[in-house]
C-alpha cells in the first residue's frame, strides 16, 4: 500500500489537485500518474457502473504511478461500501447525499476502525491478503489516514452545516450545486444567488471549524474565485466531460472541412 498524499498535504494545510473519473480501466489511472500533475484520483462509483475487482485494480494501478484514491458513494448501502473499498486499497470517501448529523456520524464510522468505527481485520489487500504484508495495526492506520468527505448537497445539510461538521473525523467537505438546486426548488439554475450564497456558507463554514473545503470545477480558470474564499483544494474535470467537449469540438471543425469535398 502506498502512501496516503491526500491525508499527508491536508495535515501539513498544502493545497491539493485531484481529478475524477466514471471510467474504470485501470490504464486511465495509470496515464494520470504518469503525467506527475496530479495528487489523486477519483471514482465516481455513484456514476459508474463497476465491480468490486474493478476496485482492487484501480487501487493498483493508482499505487504503481504513485497516485491516492479516492471513491465516491452512493447514499446506500454506504457502510458496506466504504468497506469493501477500503479492504480494495482505496485510501479516501466522498460520502453523497449527507443530509444529518446522523449521517455524517455513519460515515465516518463506516471508514474507521474499531472502536471509533466500524472496521475490522480481514482478508485483503491491506495486509497481502494472508498477513504478508501487514498486520490489524495496520489496518487501523489505513482506517486512521482515510480522508473522509462529505457532500454537502442537500438543504438540510446546509442548514444544519455547523452541527454536521462539528462530528469528529470529518476532514473536507464538497459542495454540490446541482442537488443543492433540486432541494430547494429550483432544479437546474445552478447560479442563483440562493445556490451561490449556499455554497459560500458551506465554505465559510468549513473553513471556521477546521475542515478543508474542496471545490470541483472545469478550468484552471475557474480556481481563482475559490482561492480568493479560501479554498486550497480542487479537484480538475471528469473524463465524460473532457472527452464530450473534445469530441465535439474537433468533431465539428473537421465536419465544416469535409463538408466542403
Amino acid at each position: 500500500m502506498g502512501d496516503n498524499r491526500l491525508r499527508k498535504l491536508i495535515d501539513e494545510g498544502k493545497p491539493s489537485l485531484g481529478t475524477r473519473i466514471c471510467i474504470s480501466w485501470p490504464g486511465i489511472i495509470e496515464i494520470l500518474g504518469y503525467t506527475g500533475v496530479y495528487d489523486y484520483v477519483e471514482f465516481l462509483s455513484e456514476y459508474a457502473p463497476y465491480d468490486l475487482y474493478d476496485l482492487e485494480n484501480m487501487a493498483r494501478a493508482a499505487e504503481l504511478t504513485g497516485l491516492s484514491t479516492m471513491v465516491k458513494l452512493d447514499q446506500e448501502p454506504r457502510v458496506y461500501l466504504a468497506g469493501r473499498a477500503l479492504a480494495a486499497g482505496i485510501q479516501n470517501f466522498l460520502f453523497a447525499d449527507i443530509r444529518t448529523v446522523e449521517d455524517a456520524e455513519e460515515a465516518v464510522k463506516a471508514v474507521r476502525a474499531e472502536p471509533k468505527g466500524l472496521s475490522g481485520s480481514r482478508m485483503d489487500r491491506r495486509i497481502g491478503y494472508v498477513g504478508c504484508k501487514g498486520t490489524g495495526a495496520d489496518i487501523v492506520k489505513i482506517c486512521e489516514d482515510a480522508v473522509v468527505a462529505l457532500m454537502i448537497e442537500k438543504k438540510t445539510a446546509v442548514e444544519n452545516i455547523e452541527e454536521i461538521l462539528s462530528v469528529d473525523g470529518i476532514d473536507m467537505v464538497q459542495f454540490g450545486p446541482s442537488d443543492y438546486s433540486i432541494s430547494i426548488g429550483l432544479p437546474g439554475e445552478t447560479r442563483h444567488p440562493k445556490v451561490i450564497e449556499a455554497e459560500k456558507k458551506t465554505i465559510r463554514t468549513a473553513l471556521k471549524m477546521d475542515v478543508a473545503p474542496r471545490a470541483e470545477i472545469r478550468t484552471p480558470e475557474e480556481a481563482e474565485r475559490y482561492i480568493d474564499l479560501g479554498v486550497q483544494h480542487f479537484s480538475l474535470n471528469t473524463d465524460l466531460n473532457i472527452l464530450f467537449n473534445w469530441w465535439k469540438r474537433r468533431g465539428e471543425e473537421l465536419r465544416r472541412i469535409i463538408s466542403k469535398l
